[in-house]
């Protein structure tokens, strides 16, 4: 079949020569690899509210777009729990954080505005930019100085819209926080809308782990995205801010218009998970204190160090060695995947160890003592030399 369609062939054949070609791998080993940072996703808390919700007549499936058949009472219920908890005036629930933000990003900012990204922003937020229709520029990652020069260098030019600022509150490949008060500052002295992502802060950070931006989110000028399907064990996403912009993308977003509405047990489940970091303190602090314990065991153990949240990227540079490495650990019983470009810039390939709810201190201290012997390998290996013992 494959002759039918060469030139898709050829982009095969060229990304397995590069090392970069990507396969779908099953579920297997201790989970240092997916976003179920506080172990929601399998917690015994949402398999019952599942059934509960399924027992008082919650539909799994919508049926259609929100603005036909497909709006429900859990809808409704969880955007109002949700503006309340994160605490916004408003917020709409979309399928997920990828649509959210190409929601966003394609529908929010006007012709004759300046969209004014992170340098290591989501994809997602690429995405959106690319269908809308404002100007858009990046500043170097996490730098409010640089953003601020972005800007004056844009209105000397003429540029006289509104701004818009991207960045995320922790970024997923980085494991690096933003400073959220430097950037809330810009935004103010400019008259900028702060659009925070925090999709890998929610649950973990901030008060009850409502996110590092939480503090701003009263704020107009702040527009928070909540993803639903990381640290909160469910699916979809949470766009939470003014009423204005809530219903500007409820009447001109396409990805919110023409497609079928999040699942309604999802969002009656969402609504336990947001109820369960209000209540429940000790899975939070049982996450923190594994993250703690991971950050000393890097350190001790590899001489890893410089770690600021639950995401450690291990930058091993090139791609061969990278997925030697993670097929490696695999084997060991431990699921840490290799990235490789263009998700993260060229010579950056890295192992994303992530510390979910599911793990233990004991089996975080194995990872790291199976992991150091292979690092100090592969330091003295010379370049082009991938295996892995």
């Amino acid at each position: 079949m494959s002759q039918g369609f060469p030139r898709h062939a050829a982009g095969l054949q060229e990304l397995r020569d590069q090392g970069r070609l990507r396969r779908l791998i099953p579920r297997a080993g201790h989970d240092f690899s997916s976003n179920d940072y506080l172990g929601l996703a399998q917690s015994q808390t949402l398999k019952t509210a599942a059934l509960e919700a399924l027992e008082r007549g919650v539909p799994v499936g919508a049926g259609g777009s929100r603005l036909l058949r497909g709006n429900a009472d859990e809808h409704a219920l969880l955007e109002a729990e949700a503006a309340a908890f994160f605490g916004s005036e408003a917020a709409l629930f979309m399928g997920g954080g990828f649509n959210a933000n190409q929601a966003i990003f394609s529908t929010l900012p006007q012709r004759g505005d300046l969209v004014l990204y992170d340098a290591l922003i989501h994809a997602s937020t690429h995405d959106g930019m690319r269908l809308g229709r404002a100007e858009t520029r990046k500043f170097s990652h996490t730098d409010p100085s640089d953003a601020a020069a972005q800007i004056a260098q844009w209105r000397a030019a003429g540029g006289a819209g509104q701004v818009w600022i991207a960045i995320e509150s922790v970024y997923s490949m980085e494991g690096t926080l933003a400073p959220l008060a430097e950037f809330t500052a810009l935004a103010t002295r400019e008259a900028a809308v702060l659009v925070v992502d925090e999709a890998h802060a929610t649950g973990l950070f901030g008060d009850l782990g409502r996110g590092l931006a939480h503090d701003y989110a009263q704020n107009p000028a702040v527009l928070t995205l909540h993803t639903c399907g990381k640290g909160l064990g469910v699916s979809g996403a949470l766009i939470c801010g003014a009423q204005v912009l809530i219903d500007f993308l409820i009447n001109r977003g396409r990805g919110f218009i023409f497609a079928t509405a999040p699942s309604p047990l999802n969002a009656a489940l969402v609504r336990v998970a947001l109820r369960d970091l209000a209540q429940n303190h000790e899975r939070r602090n049982r996450a923190w204190d594994h993250i703690t314990h991971a950050h000393s065991e890097a350190a001790r153990l590899c001489g890893l160090t410089g770690f600021q949240s639950q995401i450690l990227p291990v930058v091993i540079g090139e791609d061969r060695r990278t997925m030697a490495l993670a097929e490696h650990l695999q084997g060991q019983g431990f699921d840490v995947r290799g990235i490789r470009p263009p998700t993260v810039p060229k010579g950056t390939s890295r192992l994303r160890i992530s510390l979910t709810g599911t793990l233990t201190k004991g089996i975080i201290t194995e990872l790291f003592e199976r992991l150091a012997p292979e690092l100090a390998r592969l330091q003295q290996q010379p370049a082009g030399l991938e295996q892995v013992a």
